[in-house]
């Protein structure tokens, strides 16, 4: 617990600055569109209709979908303007919580204009009032109740969308919720939502009181809630300036994934490169495994640990392996190298494979200790996967090379499948090798006696900016090659996901092993 309160101050913060900048944002545009709409009906339609359709696309993917769109844009103003946009971290989450925020804010708009008496109008206008006259003294007045209505209802939803703006690379109270799911850790998710939570509840209560305020004529009231919401926006606007934020900024910065072995290593290397080198250091956890590695391309994260396999097969696009299997790394290195000018550092000496596992006892009464043994069994069970899996080039080879065919394919979030699968809930699962609890809930891996899952060694990848920068950072990570086996990186994992442990903890005490000071 004293680590999320340590941790608190930070993310609440964080996660203010994204729904107020989203709020503020989503206000300056569909209020004014909403006035002009309202002169032009026609319009109307089809234009909630366009923000409807945005709100039918569910959180998460309007966030992932940002930041491919923003990398491309980014590529263009780079070429035409000299500058590039950031294509994760807070400029994604903000276009995506600001589009999410449009749609009630836009409608209560409209309705709030539409339910203004026309004799009240008719009256302003008979008494000399211009057009811009009548919509500033008497509409606008008028309809102000529900548009402060509308806000109310948009900023719930915003506070709750940016809990999930943590996979793009920006920090928010979903940091708290990603990592605890991952490694089992109930009280950051606890703690994660019970603040946003606090927060979705100051934002409504000011809000409604505002709300009140305008309807019922009480400038108190108004002034209150206005004096309270304008205290918040002075507090997330000054955090942007705060001298640590200058100084994140020169920091090397390392990312993670959403998982607990990456958690782990993001802290291991973070702490490595901080003893070796002096320099100051970051971590961005929770990224997923495409955008961790655009922005590492991008030079927005600077290392980050990636696995041999899934370059092969998700970034090079590699259907078979060949038939030397060492031959997967040297193609990774020289891909890496010459496509994007990014650097294998070191491969840590491990490797965390796919596998597909199952209780150890069905194992044995099924008489299953290879995945060929398995495929004459598979009609009859379900498999459980990552978010991923099903759609990636390993999936297709097992299909192709064992003629796997299951009776139900079901796709959840990796920390649960292990639970899954002990509790008989799935039959199989899709596993990582180097997961602790793999041991800890005996479950047993099938060989892989086709070859259809190609190697992931753990390697260590550096960007751009710090192979050509910091040639002190290569160096410091060379020095982890070979350093970790399988077995090793499994108690750390498991001293997390078992035993609580906080990642950057187990990390130090390894590096201790190492006589890393």
């Amino acid at each position: 617990m004293t680590e999320q309160l340590r941790l608190l101050p930070g993310y609440f913060t964080a996660h203010l600055q994204l729904t107020l900048a989203a709020l503020l944002l989503a206000v300056a545009i569909a209020v004014p569109l909403g006035i002009s709409v309202a002169r032009r009906r026609m319009l109307a339609t089809p234009l909630l209709g366009v923000t409807s359709v945005i709100q039918t696309i569910p959180g998460l993917a309007l966030l992932a979908i940002m930041v491919p769109a923003l990398a491309a844009l980014g590529a263009l103003t780079q070429r035409t303007f000299g500058f590039e946009l950031r294509s994760i971290g807070f400029l994604p989450a903000l276009i995506a919580l600001t589009l999410y925020a449009l749609l009630p804010i836009l409608r209560n708009t409209l309705v709030g204009i539409a339910g203004v008496d026309p004799a009240l109008i008719e009256a302003a206008r008979g008494v000399g009032m211009t057009e811009t006259e009548v919509l500033r003294r008497v509409t606008l007045p008028l309809a102000m109740p529900v548009i402060v209505a509308g806000l109310r209802t948009a900023a719930v939803w915003v506070v709750g969308t940016a809990t999930l703006s943590t996979p793009v690379g920006a920090t928010s109270l979903g940091n708290f919720i990603f990592s605890g799911l991952q490694t089992r850790n109930h009280v950051a998710v606890l703690v994660g939502c019970a603040a946003a939570a606090v927060l979705a509840l100051l934002l409504d209560q000011a809000i409604q009181a505002l709300e009140a305020g305008l309807r019922d004529g009480r400038r108190g009231l108004v002034a209150g809630a206005l004096l309270f919401l304008t205290g918040l926006c002075f507090w997330a606007a000054a955090s942007f300036d705060a001298p640590g934020s200058r100084l994140a900024s020169r920091a090397v910065v390392i990312g993670a994934k959403t998982f607990t072995e990456q958690y782990v290593l993001s802290e291991l290397l973070a702490a490595r490169i901080a003893n070796a080198t002096g320099l100051p250091t970051r971590t961005l956890p929770s990224l997923g495994s495409t955008v961790a590695f655009d922005a590492l391309r991008a030079g927005e994260i600077d290392v980050y640990v990636e696995y041999s396999g899934t370059v092969w097969a998700t970034l090079m696009r590699r259907a078979q392996l060949p038939e030397d299997r060492s031959r997967v790394l040297a193609e990774v290195r020289e891909f890496l190298h010459t496509e994007h000018a990014i650097e294998i550092a070191a491969a840590l000496g491990f490797e965390n494979s796919y596998a597909l596992g199952m209780r150890a006892d069905r194992a044995r009464r099924l008489g299953i200790e290879r995945i060929s043994q398995l495929a004459p069994h598979a009609p009859q069970l379900e498999i459980g996967g990552d978010y991923e899996f099903f759609q990636r080039a390993e999936w297709t080879a097992l299909q192709r090379l064992y003629g796997l065919t299951f009776r139900a394919e079901r796709s959840m979030d990796s920390s649960l499948m292990y639970q899954a699968v002990e509790q008989g809930e799935v039959d199989v699962i899709t596993a990582f090798s180097t997961d602790g609890r793999i041991a800890a809930q005996d479950i047993a891996l099938l060989d892989d006696d086709r070859g259809a899952i190609p190697p992931y060694d753990a390697l260590v990848l550096v960007g751009p900016r710090v192979a050509s920068e910091q040639p002190q950072v290569l160096a410091a990570l060379a020095g982890l090659a070979g350093t970790i086996d399988a077995a090793q990186m499994r108690r750390m994992n498991l001293a997390v996901d078992r035993d609580g442990r906080p990642p950057a903890e187990v990390a130090r005490e390894f590096l201790q092993t190492l006589g890393a000071n």
